[in-house]
């Protein structure tokens, strides 16, 4: 594991660097991402063209983050990588079992930790050293000292960890502006909006190559007993409906854990862009996840193809799951930095964007009913990091069935999640398939039921029945 006493310490760069330094050698390696952000596993997948997969502790459990991670190491002797989040010790739990220290105690990984030399000197042994002390007891293994003024700098603060601390300093890298990932309002900005994001990864690289002793930093990844890769219990069914994956620059968050769960459960996933296509024949279902429509609101109103093609959808009863993102596309009416657009219309919503964080951080929801997608009382854990402000549209009817009681967090207005409308689910929470594991069958159920229902309508017109349609009953 990869980290730091604090944020903002360089261990995404750090990372970045080992990863692209293992891949371009054909070293296999596979990464992950402590806790639940989507845009760091961007740029790990760009720096080492494999997929990353998230843990955490908080919302997957101890034994969903076991076989998220044990379920990837092929071919044999993969390097396994872990960025943690935050600082070493944070966490939600008083006890440090969710920080990134009770992950790595968790998994037997060894931290090479990534101090952030600017401003200290030998003090930074104590730093170190408290890190050592403070359960749960991480491993730490060695020590990069990231933003060094120079050798004299280096050098004393070294022989103060190493001397204190009994850990060996494994790499000495020199403050460089062109080393920091640009960041913006949800925090790193992601790779598709970031010029020149591979040669950012390649000069991260070139820095680790250099100023880290990558032979001593490679033997840390053989401390422990590898641990054999295994598949997931539940083989992959065969897929039986088609559910549509709206993905693009505007709808990037999807955790890969996620498409996979509904893969196994019988999907046949059908990627689409929300900016040209249209809803392609035959899907049954649809998934919209989080990301920044904000920003492209133009392009997305101005498909007004698929947006009437997904209202008819729905309301012939499609089933939709949005997440976040998906809920202001969902929406009537959407604003931003003075531009104001049209959109879904399927939820009685006006969303505006605020300049500051509206619900940010875990939640912890309670089913307050039964539906489709989950049962009365049912507790979930989910996060969320949106500006989005909703308000009902006037005019509209007012009466909204939600899904969820916020126990924690803010969700769509402070007190409640999950709005439902016919087969529609949509909230501001995320969710992470091991930690709810009936989401995926839940919505693949419900795409099979309506495309067997829209077979049996097919074949009835085919047979020569007429059917009268009356309002939006059939």
């Amino acid at each position: 594991m990869i980290s730091a006493p604090s944020k903002s310490s360089g261990k995404t760069t750090v990372s970045l660097g080992m990863l692209r330094y293992f891949a371009s050698r054909g070293v296999p390696v596979c990464s992950f991402k402590k806790g639940p952000d989507y845009i760091d596993p961007m740029w790990h997948r760009l720096a080492s063209g494999g997929e990353c997969r998230n843990l955490d502790p908080w919302m997957m459990g101890e034994e969903g983050c076991r076989e998220v991670f044990a379920c990837q190491g092929e071919p044999a002797g993969t390097l396994r990588l872990i960025e943690g989040n935050h600082g070493l010790h944070d966490g939600m739990s008083p006890d440090g079992s969710d920080s990134s220290a009770g992950l790595a105690a968790l998994l037997g990984a060894p931290v090479l930790l990534v101090l952030d030399a600017s401003g200290m000197n030998r003090g930074g042994a104590a730093q170190v050293l408290g890190l050592q002390m403070m359960p749960p007891r991480a491993d730490v293994a060695g020590v990069v000292l990231n933003r060094v003024k120079g050798p004299r700098h280096a050098d004393k603060l070294a022989k103060a960890i190493e001397t204190y601390c009994g850990v060996p300093v494994l790499g000495r890298i020199p403050n460089d502006a062109h080393l920091q990932i640009p960041e913006r309002y949800l925090g790193l900005a992601t790779v598709d909006e970031t010029r020149g994001a591979d040669a950012f990864i390649s000069r991260a690289e070139d820095a680790v190559s250099r100023f880290c002793d990558m032979d001593a930093i490679s033997n840390l990844f053989h401390q422990v007993a590898p641990m054999p890769a295994r598949g997931f219990s539940v083989h992959s069914a065969a897929a039986s409906v088609r559910i549509g994956i709206m993905r693009n620059e505007a709808f990037s968050f999807y955790y890969p854990d996620n498409l996979e769960a509904l893969e196994r459960s019988g999907a046949q996933l059908v990627m689409i862009d929300p900016f040209r296509d249209d809803l392609p024949p035959g899907i049954d279902g649809l998934y919209i996840g989080g990301g920044f429509p904000e920003l492209f609101i133009e392009q997305l109103a101005a498909n007004r193809r698929l947006l009437r093609s997904l209202r008819d959808a729905v309301e012939d009863g499609m089933p939709v799951y949005a997440e976040c993102g998906g809920l202001i596309y969902l929406s009537d009416t959407v604003e931003h930095r003075g531009m104001e657009a049209r959109l879904a219309g399927l939820l009685p919503y006006r969303v505006d964007m605020s300049s500051r964080p509206v619900g940010h951080g875990y939640l912890e929801l309670e089913s307050s009913r039964n539906s489709p997608w989950f049962g009365h009382g049912e507790a979930v854990r989910a996060h969320e990091f949106h500006y989005a402000r909703t308000s009902v549209v006037p005019g509209s009817q007012p009466e909204l069935d939600f899904q969820f009681y916020v126990r924690r967090g803010y969700g769509i207005d402070g007190n409640h999640d999950g709005v439902l409308y016919r087969r529609l689910f949509a909230s501001f929470a995320h969710l992470h398939a091991s930690a709810c594991p009936a989401w995926a069958k839940r919505l693949v159920s419900l795409a099979d039921r309506y495309q067997r229902e829209r077979d049996h309508e097919e074949n009835r017109k085919k047979s020569g029945f007429v059917v009268e349609k009356t309002g939006l009953i059939y």
